[in-house]
């Protein structure tokens, strides 16, 4: 029960920032956290912004980073602003253009994916392009990492305008994580619903697409509890 007590903390302590948690967003450094145990185990985030923690005041109060460090993970943060399962792929360099071959090569004991929110934005016009890349790198992730546990993540969305897009795309994200064996976190989708950018309270960054330092402390609340619901629990 450690972990959810001191998320808890964290949750209670991003809420008394109050304005001061509401950073304009800007470059979150990918490397993992020095002070996580360096024997414990490797795990490997493959996502967007709102994996990298795009609009938090400083990588450590990203989600992921919260989570591993509750749980003395060694986080190597393979997240990227913009990213999709097609989305901006092709104009990445330096090997960003293939994440998955890169997150195969950490050996990673845990592999998450956090991906498909922005390729709503490309839905009309590849909505087939996304469905074939979603098997094919959630395949690759598989085969590449046969002993790896992955857990897959239901896309996290930021507006209150919800496209029929976004449930069809999370429905094959689903679709793949069964078809090759991975844990499924459901209703992510929804964890900050209520508190976007126009509601009343709030846990969007100064560009009011990004969570701030509340929503990534409640999205990391939300995940250490779905982690814990799993058979058998993270």
């Amino acid at each position: 029960m450690r972990a959810r007590r001191s998320l808890g903390v964290v949750v209670a302590a991003s809420l008394a920032l109050g304005l001061a948690a509401c950073a304009d967003p800007g470059p979150a450094p990918t490397a993992p956290s020095t002070a996580v145990p360096a024997d414990g185990p490797v795990v490997s985030f493959y996502g967007d912004s709102y994996t990298r923690g795009t609009g938090a005041s400083s990588p450590e109060n990203r989600w992921s980073t919260i989570v591993s460090a509750e749980r003395g993970w060694q986080e190597i943060n393979r997240s990227e602003n913009g990213l999709g399962f097609v989305n901006r792929r092709a104009s990445m360099r330096d090997g960003l253009d293939d994440i998955p071959a890169l997150v195969i090569a950490d050996h990673p004991d845990i592999v998450f994916v956090t991906m498909g929110l922005n390729d709503n934005f490309s839905y009309d016009t590849r909505a087939d392009d996304i469905h074939a890349t979603i098997d094919s790198d959630l395949t690759r992730l598989r085969e590449g990492l046969p002993d790896a546990r992955i857990v897959v993540v239901e896309p996290f969305w930021y507006t209150d305008d919800r496209p029929a897009s976004v449930d069809i795309i999370a429905g094959w994200v689903e679709d793949a994580a069964d078809r090759i064996g991975a844990d499924h976190i459901s209703g992510a989708s929804h964890w900050l619903d209520g508190h976007y950018a126009t509601a009343q309270v709030s846990w969007m960054a100064g560009d009011g697409l990004h969570p701030n330092d509340i929503g990534y402390a409640v999205m990391a609340e939300r995940m250490d509890a779905a982690l814990r619901a799993l058979d058998p629990p993270l």
